[in-house]
């Protein structure tokens, strides 16, 4: 890849096919692992700290009802919601790198007093650490997409964006897959949230040695990387280096068409993520009859296939846009459509599913949670397609929203499904499931776009807002030239 310049008495200088972009953009992927790996760890501990007899006998066992685990599960999601708006604001002020750290030193350590939380104050501790937790991830999303914004090429920033956030998808494989054979190991299921806690430390090390809020805050970045990335957001960044700050235009946002389908659609793709996501190890046990074992490697299925289509799907997007067979508008509803209408089918048949039907409720699972990574080239980038100076704010706004139905979810499967083993009760939250997904993306369809909006710089702003009054003055000043 070469950088062209015009300029005959300026050398053509050759951008790495690795960069330090990708290097960052690695770096995110891993460091969002270990956080999906702390947030979903107790989705399959809870089996295991439900049943431990199944899986190792030599660690307490809990005897909680439906209800006060669903409230354990959600708990994560209500401290959650508090810091995404903020995040998105400190980020912007203090930059993705120190956000980021923090988010996960917070999460890590959390993780690591879990056990013994549970043995000392029971659920209710367990429900404060795991709010804690939601407060310190908070802020990780909103962290990651100021970062993404920062050092993405706009004609890669669907790929980066998509390599980035599939960390989600890699940690939850990583934690589902192995959660069966450490709950069953000498380290018990207290080992699931210990790994996860070390990990996530460990990066924490890494993230200060080697991360950077920007191209021009990176000491190894290349010259002609930095030209790329700099070149291709054109004044953005150094908009925001010379004036500061830039005032965020809440009222423009919050009234924004675009914004607002955005902000549908992200909801609709929690509600259906963490209702499978928080419940799977629970169904699976409860109405296909799967012991420890087999669940939490069959729990892992949909969640490693979601990862790798979604490393698929991100050179298609890349082929699509940059060699303008679609728009960037079409590309994002047409991955917003897959991603959340193909859903809607199998959740649908999911919900008919018995325990002589395994194999075809694996396989729905899977298709159901696997194509939905879809979105990542969707909603989830339409964020900085919209705004690349308040990406992390739009993200805080929307990811508070959605978290909001991530916290409802849980809460809903423990009211509706009184009876974990009856497949009728499962079938009402997969209709439920279904409906949101289809009117989600119904919005995004009709209403989305991958046009920056005018509130995106301050300039932009102002004469937005005077267009109005600059009209009625030239038509004034007519009147009194007629006159």
């Amino acid at each position: 890849m070469v950088l062209n310049d015009n300029s005959s008495s300026v050398p053509k200088l050759k951008v790495p096919t690795f960069g330090r972009r990708h290097f960052q953009c690695f770096m995110i992927c891993i460091g969002f692992a270990a956080a999906f790996a702390m947030r979903v760890n107790l989705s399959v501990a809870v089996v295991a700290m439900m049943d431990n007899k199944a899986a190792n006998p030599d660690f307490p066992e809990y005897h909680w009802s439906e209800k006060i685990k669903s409230r354990v599960l959600s708990s994560f999601f209500c401290g959650y919601i508090f810091t995404q708006v903020p995040g998105g604001i400190l980020a912007r002020r203090f930059g993705g790198k120190v956000l980021l750290l923090s988010s996960l030193f917070i999460t890590s350590v959390m993780a690591l007093l879990t056990p013994l939380g549970a043995s000392i104050g029971g659920w209710k501790l367990i429900c404060f650490l795991r709010f804690l937790q939601g407060l310190g991830q908070g802020v990780t999303m909103p962290a990651i997409h100021t970062l993404v914004a920062k050092w993405s090429p706009v004609e890669e920033r669907s790929s980066l964006a998509a390599y980035s956030y599939s960390g989600a998808q890699l940690g939850t494989v990583i934690i589902l897959a192995a959660s069966g054979v450490l709950a069953s190991s000498s380290m018990g299921w207290p080992s699931l949230f210990y790994i996860p806690g070390g990990v996530g430390l460990l990066w924490s090390v890494t993230w200060i040695l080697w991360g950077a809020n920007s191209p021009s805050e990176c000491r190894k970045v290349s010259t002609a990387e930095r030209a790329l990335i700099e070149a291709s957001l054109k004044s953005n960044a150094k908009q925001e280096e010379s004036k500061g700050a830039l005032p965020v235009p809440w009222r423009r946002i919050l009234t924004s068409r675009p914004f607002f389908v955005v902000l549908v659609s992200h909801c609709a793709n929690s509600w259906v993520f963490w209702t499978l996501l928080t419940q799977i190890p629970s169904y699976m046990k409860s109405v296909l009859g799967m012991d420890i074992k087999s669940n939490a490697l069959l729990s892992a299925l949909p969640y490693l296939t979601m990862f790798l289509l979604g490393l698929a799907l991100c050179p298609i997007a890349n082929f699509l846009e940059k060699n303008n067979h679609i728009s960037a508008t079409a590309s994002r509803k047409l991955f917003n459509t897959i991603g959340l209408w193909i859903p809607v089918v199998t959740l649908i048949w999911l919900g008919y599913m018995t325990r002589d039907q395994v194999d075809l409720a694996v396989t729905l699972l899977t298709l159901t949670v696997g194509i939905s990574a879809a979105t990542h080239l969707g909603f989830q980038v339409n964020h900085i397609d919209l705004t690349p100076n308040f990406a992390g704010t739009l993200v805080g706004i929307t990811n508070a929203s959605s978290q909001v139905m991530s916290a409802i979810a849980p809460l809903v499967v423990g009211y509706v499904v009184t009876d974990a083993k009856n497949p009728d009760q499962w079938r009402v939250i997969f209709f439920i499931a279904a409906s949101i997904s289809f009117f989600g993306n119904l919005l995004f369809v009709f209403f989305g776009t991958a046009k920056v909006q005018p509130w995106n710089d301050e300039e932009a702003v102002k004469s937005h807002e005077l267009k109005p009054l600059k009209e009625k003055n030239t038509e004034l000043s007519k009147a009194n030239t007629e006159a």
